[in-house]
């Protein structure tokens, strides 16, 4: 039996859906050389992570085996897959191999850290392969809602594993490549040991639809249209970003991209030639001299961010151009889970203003880049595979995968973050457990989840902010009473007076009757200041603020 085994790791992606780091070594236990797919971020949500910028796969397990790590692979460019190369490349210092137009988008960022050219390599299609250490690797396309798309055939000693990457079974996709069963079947014909598959719509029970078919209902909607038309679409979908433009091109209007991710994507596409056409643009300046109803906007902001050009509209005007009443705002796009506030706060603020807004609660004007579950069946039955791992999911998401994969005879390896699975011989098992989280990109530091500061903040935000300080004299007595600086909290409680007052009252009275002992003592002062002011707070205000005391003592 060989002492080398084929491993398996999810770092990021797997219980989840975003945030996407894979990891496959092969070699001996605690030796094997590493290839990594995907760094991708996640997106953060004033609830659980105020103020951060960014979500990243804590990678510490890879950067203490940086110098086994042969090379990072990168599927497509979505936030969820490329987001954090720039981020970990200094961590990691690892070759980056992508398809021209994801790597157009990586090197984007790169470039922004100052990262040198020959990080990233550009490659072609299957059947070119990357050789990794004991793995060769190679981009067997596959169609999705962004451009070059590519699954990963993987070739170890111990056999072939395909990672699907994001995924739908499209064969009219608009932009990018079609879904070529034929090539699957090829590439697959001698045996997979193992498919890693994307699990997003395993629960919608019907055939998903192809990008060809959003066409027709938008160039209707946008014919029909009196006033001025705006859409917003994820900027990646550059398939239905040209179905837009060419709907407002055919109705006779100008189209003007709005935001800055809006145009980098049509950039890249056209630079890579991945699309060999766009019908022509104007600018915002120059649309300010085109009458409305001959104008059809395509804007950044699908999802309700506060920044883009679709929330900057709802608020008034981006860019000099305003929406009035009787103009036209269509979604063309689906809400992510967790998105609904932000995209239900612009709908009413395009309401207020008169505009009619139109979603695609009918299913006319979007479809989904994932596959549904019949698609997932029918890879499975071209892959035909013996071990079967979902991924890009959520856990209730993974657990149904398996179901279905078992229930074709496939054996089915449900695997979270942190889980190792070692896919040697015959039979899958759990070869370790890794500690895996998050790293929040916070301004321009990164910082760990268990590092406090997220934490922290949304406390503060909970529960508002006491600053107490108090000065000390050479004898270890108050010099003067202290005083309280509220931040996030009402002025008065429930019994009439200034909170301030209270509290500082509270405080004095504390002092008043503390012990030498204590008042000498910085870590008993401190921790007596801050439990007067929780109860002042309590019984004031129903809440314990976060408190920092201040002291200060004369020498």
């Amino acid at each position: 039996m060989s002492s080398e085994r084929l491993i398996y790791l999810p770092l990021g992606g797997a219980g989840e859906i975003g945030m996407n780091a894979y990891v496959y070594g092969y070699g001996k236990p605690g030796k094997e050389r590493l290839i990594v797919v995907d760094l991708g971020v996640a997106f953060p949500d004033m609830d659980g992570s105020p103020g951060v910028d960014l979500i990243i796969a804590d990678i510490t397990w890879l950067k203490e085996r940086r110098d086994r790590i042969e090379a990072v692979f990168i599927t497509h460019a979505h936030e969820d897959h490329v987001g954090a190369v720039a981020h970990t490349y200094a961590d990691l210092k690892a070759p980056i191999y992508a398809r021209k137009f994801t790597g157009n988008i990586a090197r984007r960022k790169l470039d922004e850290y100052n990262i040198p050219d020959s990080a990233l390599t550009i490659v072609g299609a299957w059947p070119e392969q990357v050789e990794a250490g004991p793995f060769k690797v190679g981009f067997l396309p596959i169609s999705h809602s962004i451009p070059e798309s590519s699954a990963l055939v993987i070739d170890s000693p111990e056999g072939r594993v395909v990672h699907s990457g994001d995924f739908k079974i499209d064969v009219t996709p608009g932009v990018g490549e079609a879904y070529d069963p034929e090539l699957w079947a090829d590439v697959c014909k001698d045996g997979v040991k193992a498919l890693v598959c994307d699990s997003t719509n395993v629960f919608s029970p019907k055939a998903g639809r192809s990008e060809a078919t959003v066409g027709p209902a938008i160039e209707e909607l946008v014919s029909g249209a009196a006033g001025m038309v705006v859409a917003t679409t994820f900027a990646s979908n550059v398939a239905r970003v040209k179905t837009l433009a060419v709907a407002g091109d055919k109705a006779g209007r100008s189209i003007v991209l709005l935001g800055r991710a809006m145009n980098r994507m049509v950039e890249a596409a056209l630079e890579t030639g991945v699309m060999k056409d766009f019908p022509k643009t104007v600018s915002a300046e120059e649309a300010r001299g085109i009458p409305r109803e001959n104008l059809m906007l395509l804007v950044t902001g699908s999802q309700g961010e506060r920044r883009a050009a679709s929330a900057q509209l709802a608020r008034g005007k981006y860019q000099g151009i305003e929406m009035k009443q009787g103009d036209l705002f269509l979604f063309s796009s689906k809400t992510i889970p967790g998105n609904e506030k932000g995209v239900i706060r612009i709908m009413n603020q395009f309401s207020e203003l008169g505009v009619d807004v139109v979603d695609d609660s009918n299913g006319h004007y979007h479809v989904s880049g994932h596959a549904n579950r019949p698609d997932l069946e029918t890879l499975h039955d071209v892959v035909k595979p013996q071990i079967l791992i979902p991924m890009h999911g959520e856990h209730r998401h993974l657990r149904e995968h398996v179901k279905i994969a078992e229930g074709k005879g496939f054996t089915g390896v449900l695997a979270v973050n942190g889980m190792m699975i070692d896919l040697s011989g015959n039979k899958p098992k759990v070869a370790e457990y890794i500690e895996s989280g998050r790293t929040y990109l916070d301004g321009s530091v990164q910082i760990g989840a268990l590092d406090g500061v997220v934490r922290d903040r949304i406390r503060m935000a909970l529960n508002g902010h006491v600053t107490v300080t108090v000065i000390m004299d050479d004898n270890d007595e108050p010099l003067g009473d202290p005083w309280v600086d509220c931040m996030g909290l009402p002025e008065t409680g429930k019994s009439g007076t200034a909170l301030v007052d209270v509290m500082e009252e509270d405080l004095s009275q504390f002092l008043g009757r503390s012990k030498a002992a204590t008042l000498r003592d910085d870590n008993k002062l401190n921790e007596g200041l801050k439990r007067v002011v929780r109860q002042s707070g309590q019984e004031e205000i129903g809440k314990k603020p976060e408190v920092t005391v201040v002291v200060s003592r004369l020498s």
